[in-house]
């Protein structure tokens, strides 16, 4: 098919139509506007294969799904590396469209092209994310009691989310309990919901095997340890663990000149949910409750070096090395030794 295909075709996705640029071999360019569905695409793409670039995004999966099927070598393009999209001073759909196209026609390198998981991946990988949903608005309406009780000059003692309706519900004055009541029904609800995701998340996670390497270390529980595993998909991706730190946007960014080189926040370059997952599991580790490891020993000695936010550089540096230990117990399937590990791998080489 490669050598067949004599059109670059860049498509900038919206939510109900497309712009379209056909770059033909002659150098001359056609542009047309799509609908965004499915039907749309079908009509318009439905010519000679090309080679389609869009950008990563919300209708990217299908699209290149579809676009596959009717034959074209397709090319979904990584958001943070279109920077001249992002920057440009003429910036208009059309625009993008050409610019996606001249782009695949120079190097589609410049793209850092990005592979979309199964379908099947995908949809396990929503269960965990639809609970997340139903977490955030738990804290949110929580908050809400908080403050609300607070303006009235009463205050809630401190619990956990999970037991809050049960704790609080009786402290609420009648005052505020045509306001708030509706709100604990809510929480109630919600809470019912986030345990039967909980159970569908054991459910899914019995699928995978690899979860139970992969959640070993303290902090590190079902469901970060399936949304690991989900997310990176292919254990064989990376050369070296230690790349899926920098993979995950947990590595510091970098802009050096001459002697300055600057301390500068993480490029969060990867997927949001599962980096959050794993700097809440540092927390735990860095935390009162986290249990003696190398890997807690390690990031306190980190935050004592002082500095500016030096707690919260450690906790992210402690995320990344959880990120480079998960993909290494995935690898080798070995069991995780908790202190004393780095020691050992030092004596079996020396042996």
């Amino acid at each position: 098919m490669e050598n067949s295909i004599t059109e670059t075709i860049g498509c900038d996705l919206g939510d109900t139509t497309s712009e379209v640029c056909v770059l033909k071999a002659d150098g001359t360019k056609q542009r047309a506007t799509v609908r965004t569905t499915r039907a749309g695409m079908r009509l318009f793409f439905t010519r000679p294969a090309a080679h389609v670039v869009i950008e990563v995004g919300g209708h990217s999966r299908w699209a290149s799904a579809l676009l596959t099927e009717l034959g074209h070598r397709v090319t979904v393009a990584n958001a943070r590396r279109i920077q001249l999209i992002s920057q440009s001073n003429n910036k208009t759909d059309q625009n993008d469209a050409e610019l996606l196209a001249r782009l695949g026609r120079a190097d589609i390198g410049l793209l850092s092209p990005v592979v979309h998981r199964k379908p099947e991946t995908q949809a396990d990988l929503a269960v965990a994310k639809a609970r997340d949903v139903l977490v955030a608005t738990r804290t949110r309406l929580v908050n809400h009691v908080r403050g609300t009780m607070k303006s009235f000059g009463d205050r809630i003692p401190t619990c956990r989310a999970e037991t809050f309706v049960r704790h609080t519900r009786d402290l609420v004055p009648e005052l505020l309990k045509p306001a708030l009541d509706p709100i604990y029904e809510a929480l109630e609800a919600i809470e019912k919901k986030i345990r039967e995701y909980d159970k569908t998340i054991d459910r899914v996670a019995e699928r995978y095997p690899d979860v139970a390497a992969v959640s070993q270390p303290a902090g590190i529980g079902t469901l970060t340890g399936l949304v690991y595993v989900l997310t990176l998909e292919d254990k064989q991706r990376f050369a070296k663990s230690r790349m899926v730190g920098a993979y995950l946007g947990l590595r510091p960014r970098k802009r050096t000149s001459g002697n300055d080189d600057p301390q500068l926040r993480i490029t969060k370059a990867g997927d949001p949910f599962l980096r959050r997952l794993l700097v809440n599991g540092a927390h735990y580790v860095m935390g009162p409750f986290g249990p003696d490891t190398d890997l807690r020993r390690w990031g306190l000695e980190l935050a004592k070096r002082g500095g500016k936010n030096a707690k919260k550089r450690a906790v992210v540096a402690v995320a990344r090395k959880l990120a480079v230990l998960l993909h290494r117990l995935w690898v080798t399937g070995e069991v995780y030794e908790p202190t004393g590990y780095h020691a050992r791998q030092l004596e079996a080489r020396a042996a």
